[in-house]
Order: C-alpha cells, then structure tokens, then sequence
C-alpha cells in the first residue's frame, strides 16, 4: 500500500509499483462560516496512468471519505434510478432525468485489445441523486457510455454512508469491468453543487463550514493485483 497527502493547488501525486495517481479537489466559496453550514460547490479530479505505459492497471473500487465539515442535502430532491437510464446516451439520461442531476464532469478510459490499437476516450460523465438503498442510505449515480471501440453504458449506483469521527460521510464507488477487461479508468473529474427548493425553503445539495480551517478528502484506491493507494487532499478554509 501506498500513501499520499496533498495541500498545494497542484495537489497530490503518488508513484507505486505499475501506477502513477494524481488527486486535487477543491471547493468555493473558500471563505465560510465557522458554524453555520452554507452551499458550496465541490469539485475533485483523479488522473491514473502507467509507469510502464499503455493501459494503467485497472482501478477495482474507489473509497472517497469526506470532511465531517460538509454536510449533504437531498430531502425534496427529485431522484433517478439506474435501470431508467442504463440504456441511454449521455444525452438522453440528462434529459430523462434532468431534475436530479446533481454533478457533471468526464472519465477518461483507455481500451487495448491485444490485436487491436489502443482507444482512448474522454467522455461526459453525469451524477444523479438516486434513490435510498436497502439500507436507508442517499445513493448517487454514475452515469456515462464508451462508444469506442464498443459501445458500453455504466449507470453505477454509490451508496453514500454517514459516519463518526473526522469524516462525516463515505462513498463507495465499485468500478466495472471496461471492455471485457481490457480497458481501464485513466482520468475522472467532476464539479458537483445543486441548488434547489422544497418544503417552501432554499436547499443545495452541498453544503459545508469553516471549524478548524481545512477540509479534508479521504481516498482509498484498490487497482487489479491488489495495489492500494490511500491518502489525503487537504484544502484549507477562511472562517467568518
């Protein structure tokens, strides 16, 4: 296992074994309150290549921990669930379920056929609120669809786990198999904030405070083979 820590605008890098991880995040506005949660948005990046070159090793599951300063939001907020945008383009899953949206972004893949060239994508990516799993808990769902060298659809349901402790909330992201397992993540970023009404008052998605001047993210990153990356983003805060 390798770890990182990251606090510079260029955050953090990590080099272990076939994988080279590049993680930042970030969120505005910078100045909060110290006590007082108020909207924010959010936004994080992840870039995986090879030490060797070609395709990165594939990443399996992805554990992302959240500061106990930020604060989640979906009572009134419309949801969409998987199997109603499993099948659909990048397109048509905003427009059928364009009330939940709650992020956008892109993933990035790299697919190499053993007699084939390498195909490389960049491609929209949309978050949804989803709906509660069985468990009670928030979900949010990952949408987006590879067109080369096949086209693939992911709608990939992440259950969002409010815990104790210096992190208030994980999510756990269990990646699939990219062409049969020939293809791998290489790049993921995306910007998420929502602003909304119900129950008569102002709602957003996000929200967070300013206690001790840093927020922080937690990443776990589990890669074929075994490989883990684990480490911090730490971003600080002014307090009001």
């Amino acid at each position: 296992m390798a770890a990182f820590a990251g606090g510079s605008a260029i955050g953090a890098v990590v080099k272990v074994e076939d994988v080279v991880l590049r993680a930042d995040g970030g969120f505005k506005p910078q100045t909060l309150p110290k006590r007082q949660f108020v909207p924010i948005d959010f936004h994080g990046q992840v870039d995986i290549s090879s030490r060797s070159g070609g395709r990165p090793p594939r990443l399996e599951q992805a554990l992302i921990d959240f500061d106990r300063d930020g604060r989640l939001s979906v009572a009134g907020l419309p949801t969409c669930a998987p199997q109603t945008i499993e099948a659909a383009s990048s397109e048509e899953a905003r427009r059928i379920c364009r009330g939940a949206i709650v992020g956008t972004g892109h993933l990035g893949t790299y697919v190499a056929f053993l007699d084939q060239p390498p195909v490389e994508e960049r491609l929209p990516l949309t978050i949804f609120n989803g709906p509660r799993n069985a468990a009670g808990q928030p979900t949010a769902v990952l949408h987006a669809r590879i067109t080369a060298p096949a086209t693939q659809t992911f709608a990939i349901s992440v259950p969002i786990e409010q815990r104790r402790g210096g992190f208030r909330y994980r999510v756990r992201i269990d990646v699939p198999p990219i062409a049969g397992g020939f293809g791998a993540i290489t790049h993921l970023d995306a910007e998420i904030g929502r602003r909304y009404r119900a129950g008569g008052e102002q709602r957003s998605y996000a929200s967070a405070r300013c206690s001790d001047h840093i927020l922080q993210t937690h990443g776990r990153f589990t890669f074929e083979g075994g490989t883990v990356v684990d480490g911090l983003v730490e971003k600080y805060c002014r307090s009001t």
